[in-house]
């Protein structure tokens, strides 16, 4: 009954439930041009089926199971960590926290932890914003609410995208022991960025979305979290595809 429930309440949620209504309609509708309508079913089907825990597991894994979660023991000793920018969303009357996407938060409270474990390391949190309300200002007082010393923290507050990150940061981290934070599905070209800079970094991944953990209930229903899980790891590899056609253009770029 449990389980019957749930799965009731999730094909009611807006997304299945949209798309189990499109799909009724189209079963119902003139069949008459039929391309238009094969391509349209096909578009129903497509949507729910990467929405899907169970099938979106197969687009996530490729990037997601390269890394695994940062751990000290294997690095005893670590100078700097950086924390990359993700989403803000600038409210001046809520909380600094609640001013962050869910990547941003995961990333700085990822940082944190690390730091923690490295008494002598110093966090660098970066990235730009909207207005005076940047990532790498969120994020420090974040860090500062939750015991960080101010003096352990520096920020990158000019640099819109991870390219400039790795740019600007490039100079204060050559040959320093640095751990790099970032969310699991960007970690990948995040490195590969710092590394054309020459800063070699030592992964530490936030975010995972194990899609293969949730409920059995779950696996095979369209779910919007799912949805922005698969468009966040289709957004990565557009961009690694980008810097392959960057730099196959001029070797030197980025």
């Amino acid at each position: 009954m449990f389980e019957l429930k749930k799965i009731i309440g999730s094909l009611l949620m807006p997304l299945p439930f949209i798309l189990i209504a499109l799909f009724i309609l189209l079963m119902l509708s003139n069949k008459t041009r039929k391309v238009l309508w094969s391509m349209s079913l096909l578009c129903v089907i497509s949507l729910w089926l990467i929405s899907s825990p169970w099938f979106a597991q197969f687009i996530v894994a490729p990037l997601e199971g390269q890394y695994v979660a940062f751990n000290n023991k294997k690095h005893p000793e670590i100078d700097q960590i950086v924390v990359l920018g993700c989403d803000v969303r600038s409210n001046p009357r809520v909380p600094p926290n609640s001013q962050m996407g869910g990547c941003a938060l995961s990333r700085i409270v990822e940082g944190i932890r690390i730091l923690n474990l490295y008494p002598d390391a110093k966090l660098i949190v970066s990235g730009a914003g909207i207005g005076k309300v940047t990532n790498s200002s969120l994020m420090t007082k974040v860090a500062v609410s939750m015991g960080v010393s101010k003096s352990r923290i520096s920020q990158n507050p000019l640099a819109k995208d991870t390219a400039e990150e790795a740019k600007l940061l490039a100079p204060k981290l050559v040959d320093r022991h640095v751990v790099l934070v970032t969310s699991v599905s960007h970690m990948k070209r995040a490195q590969d960025l710092f590394a054309k800079q020459g800063v070699e970094t030592i992964p530490a991944p936030t975010e995972f979305a194990s899609l293969s953990m949730w409920a059995d209930y779950k696996l095979f229903i369209a779910n919007a979290e799912v949805l922005k899980i698969v468009t966040t790891h289709i957004h990565e590899w557009v961009g690694l595809a980008w810097l392959e056609i960057v730099r196959f253009v001029d070797p030197e770029a980025m």
